[in-house]
């Protein structure tokens, strides 16, 4: 039975419920958003990791707190603790302005884009699920083919006026035999990936807690998952705070032209990458944030 129920979070450090709505509007995985204020609340849907109960959430910043009203029946630690992965905010932002301090294209960075944190997949799984979806077809397709999914066999949940149709469970994943858009091999891959979410085997914590390393060779494990996409659930489903992605060719692009190197290799990037520590994937996403804005790649569908 659904039920609604309230959760603040707290927020150690700079951030900025409007700088992660903003950012939302230009990630496609995501669909699109308005800026979320007390009047227009930004509004997401997921499955609650482990649990895979359907919620929708709906979010207002108040000072240095988080506020969700939830509608759905998971239980409030669940949905407390993948809210605060989500956003970043289950990591101690305090001492991210010293970067900057020390660092003169990190302030570059952080005064661009104010309280600005990582905003991930709404778990690991959806991540996996999106590599899958997305490898070999443009990016807008990809977007277009996995909101039809949330809307075909995903939960809807209704909260307030607007209902939220969220990306299926892995167990609704689970039913999809074929569909538009989807190979065979991907719709295999997309069970695996069901498979190993039911198994706990794409647990956020779970992920975090194993070296880094270690983290990207299990994941390589699944179908269809490759060394890109095995960054990309943990820096961006798990949303691990501290890894410097190393298959990212756009964002080392752009290290290259803020900092002035000439003609780094990888061992170089990764050697700038160390001051970021321990917010590597932080300052990385604001990295590609600024090459977005000029490029307009990403939107661009690219």
């Amino acid at each position: 039975m659904s039920r609604l129920m309230h959760v603040s979070i707290h927020v150690d450090g700079p951030f900025s419920l409007a700088a992660s709505t903003r950012f939302l509007e230009g990630f496609a995985p995501a669909g699109s958003y308005e800026v979320g204020t007390v009047a227009n609340p930004l509004t997401i849907g997921f499955p609650v990791e482990g649990e895979w109960s359907t919620v929708a959430v709906s979010l207002t910043q108040s000072g240095d707190h988080l506020v969700a009203e939830v509608g759905g029946s998971a239980s409030e630690p669940g949905v407390r603790e993948q809210l605060a992965r989500i956003f970043s905010l289950d990591v101690n932002g305090s001492g991210f302005p010293a970067l900057g301090r020390a660092d003169p294209v990190v302030d570059t960075l952080q005064r661009q884009y104010p309280g600005l944190r990582p905003v991930g997949f709404w778990s690991p799984y959806e991540a996996a699920a999106w590599a899958v979806i997305g490898h070999r077809i443009r990016i807008v397709q990809a977007a277009k083919i996995k909101q039809q999914l949330a809307e075909r066999y995903g939960q809807t949940v209704t909260l307030g006026r607007r209902q939220i149709a969220a990306f299926p469970s892995p167990r609704q994943l689970r039913t999809v035999t074929e569909f538009p858009g989807l190979n065979t091999r991907k719709v295999s891959y997309l069970h695996g990936i069901a498979d190993a979410a039911l198994a706990g085997e794409l647990d956020g914590a779970k992920l975090r807690a194993m070296p880094v390393t270690e983290a990207l060779n299990h994941l390589q494990q699944l179908g269809g998952i490759g060394p890109f996409s095995a960054e990309l659930i943990l820096v961006r489903g798990a949303c691990h705070p501290d890894v410097f992605p190393t298959q990212e060719r756009r964002l080392h692009e752009e290290m290259t032209q803020a900092y002035q190197l000439i003609d780094p290799d990888l061992s170089d990037l990764a050697a700038v990458a160390q001051r970021w520590r321990p917010y590597r994937s932080w300052v990385a996403l604001l990295l590609r944030v600024q090459r977005e804005e000029r490029t307009h790649e990403i939107g661009g569908g690219t």
